[in-house]
């Protein structure tokens, strides 16, 4: 009896290391598995508990991507973060060859709904344009989300953090846009990130549910811009009880004198959680700041840690 265990658990862990060295590539030139990465998505076993790395080569790849929620364990690698590329150019009012009108919620270029994704090396972009509106690039819905090394490209509403009890993590990437182009009511973490504006307006527009303590937290952050900008606001609130707070970052001539903006003159305000710790830089100066944000002090910034954070859960450890 114990050598048939001792057999079974054998062949057991040679299963599992087999599923986890499991690896599926696209190229566009032919050379991988797929030419297009929503069949490598499609491909993928649902309800995975082993994770299966898909790995992109450099490439422009212009399709509006799915990652439906069975797709879990998933970690997309592309091969160079400037030159592999997720890219759509859905946006609102845009109306599709079946005839529906676009909205803001299904803009994306990319949705994630799966939990457990991990994305380095690449950019998700929405190239609708300028003028287009509303056109997100990147959708996340899933749970225990690694973003590493990536890049988030597109003009309004870029970047779309849509689940309450979504926990994000974006490591290293670089977030441009225009206006609200961090956007949504997901907990997420913005550690050593460069976010770049593109017009004077709003970088963040949280809204972060009543009963989470944390919403969106950038730490050691570079916030910068198009030289000519010169009243960008760190953020204004979609929703009361919006919780946005910047820790150590620098903040570039464009962020306006008052930090903070409301949203449209209504009571939001009243309610928001903005706050910031030892910023430097031109715009980090808080001597004009809206009455209603918060200067931390040394003793209630201990409580911007990962491991409090994201409660039960520490991406880095993914990240090894």
């Amino acid at each position: 009896m114990r050598k048939f265990f001792l057999t079974f658990f054998c062949l057991y862990l040679l299963s599992v290391n087999h599923a986890q060295s499991r690896k599926v590539t696209v190229a566009k030139d032919g050379t991988g598995d797929f030419t297009l990465v929503q069949d490598a998505i499609d491909h993928i076993s649902g309800n995975n508990n082993a994770e299966t790395i898909l790995f992109i080569k450099k490439g422009v790849y212009r399709e509006k991507l799915v990652i439906d929620s069975s797709k879990i364990n998933i970690r997309m690698i592309g091969e160079d973060e400037f030159n592999t590329i997720l890219t759509y150019d859905d946006h609102t009012g845009k109306v599709t060859a079946k005839g529906d009108t676009i909205n803001t919620r299904n803009s994306y270029s990319v949705l994630i709904k799966a939990n457990h994704f991990i994305a380095s090396h690449i950019s998700f972009q929405n190239d609708a344009g300028f003028t287009a509106g509303q056109a997100v690039a990147a959708e996340v819905q899933g749970d225990q989300i690694i973003f590493d090394h990536c890049r988030f490209i597109g003009f309004q509403d870029v970047l779309f953090t849509n689940n309450d009890n979504s926990r994000e993590y974006y490591a290293n990437c670089y977030i441009e846009g225009t206006t609200d182009f961090i956007f949504g009511s997901a907990t997420a973490l913005f550690d050593h990130c460069t976010i770049y504006s593109k017009k004077n307006s709003h970088i963040t527009a949280a809204s972060t549910p009543e009963d989470h303590e944390y919403g969106y937290v950038f730490m050691n952050c570079i916030l910068t811009a198009d030289t000519a900008l010169h009243n960008v606001s760190l953020g204004r609130p979609w929703r009361p009880f919006a919780n946005v707070v910047y820790l150590h970052c620098y903040l570039d001539k464009h962020i306006k004198r008052e930090g903070w903006a409301n949203w449209n003159n209504t009571d939001n305000y009243k309610t928001v959680r903005y706050a910031e710790y030892k910023n430097y830089g031109p715009g980090a100066n808080t001597n004009e700041r809206v009455h209603w944000s918060k200067q931390l002090n040394d003793e209630e910034v201990k409580k911007y840690s990962i491991n409090l954070i994201f409660k039960n859960w520490n991406p880095l450890a993914s990240l090894k």
